[in-house]
């Protein structure tokens, strides 16, 4: 494993993202439990990628028009409604409101969907991983999947740390309720324009 490898996975993981947005609205939401499931969810989300690149069927998704285009399109009705959700639902990040406690299996299952269905995911680590795969390794597949396994640990700590960084400063941010609005408004803007973004993806 290069130190290359290690350099541009980190830099991937920083990026912000559908991922990372998650997990610090669980954090400014549900607190350190929501920042650590967030975490969780966020990253499961890219082992069905790492997978499909592994098996090869990212190919499939980069040559097929239809099966691109259905995933493509179910994420962007996902991500909408992920920021209608944030925009509209008041009380997310008000503790005086009585949020809801949400169950572990839902707050890492939302995390788990929020990525899940970007097909250019699936294709991206089809591009990213076999560059790092040396020509004469005996076994390029294990390779590949040693490598996703630590792309997905990498996140998943960055995740957790940033989640609980932002977890402390839940009681602070939730006695300002003009910062509360401009913070749910932000995500929930933010979780629009990716799904914006994801709708003009193109195959190549």
């Amino acid at each position: 494993m290069s130190i290359e490898f290690l350099l541009t996975a980190l830099i991937l993981v920083l990026t912000p993202g559908t991922g990372m947005i998650y997990t610090l609205i669980c954090a400014l939401s549900q607190g350190r439990r929501g920042a650590i499931l967030g975490a969780i969810g966020s990253t499961l989300s890219i082992l069905p990628h790492i997978i499909a690149a592994i098996l090869g069927l990212a190919a499939v998704l980069h040559a097929s028009a239809v099966a691109f285009q259905v995933l493509k399109w179910a994420g962007v009705t996902y991500l909408l409604y992920l920021g209608w959700k944030t925009v509209s639902d008041k009380s997310l990040f008000n503790l005086e409101a009585g949020p809801e406690i949400q169950h572990g299996s839902k707050i890492v299952w939302r995390g788990i969907l929020a990525s899940l269905l970007n097909p250019k995911l699936s294709v991206f680590f089809l591009a990213l991983l076999p560059p790092f795969i040396s020509t004469t390794s005996t076994s390029p597949m294990f390779d590949m999947a040693l490598l996703g396994g630590v792309f997905m640990a990498m996140t998943f700590v960055a995740f957790a740390i940033i989640g609980m960084f932002a977890a402390t400063l839940r009681q602070g941010v939730q006695r300002r309720p003009r910062l509360l609005v401009g913070i749910r408004r932000s995500f929930g803007g933010l979780f629009l324009l990716l799904g914006l973004r994801l709708a003009f993806i193109q195959r190549n």
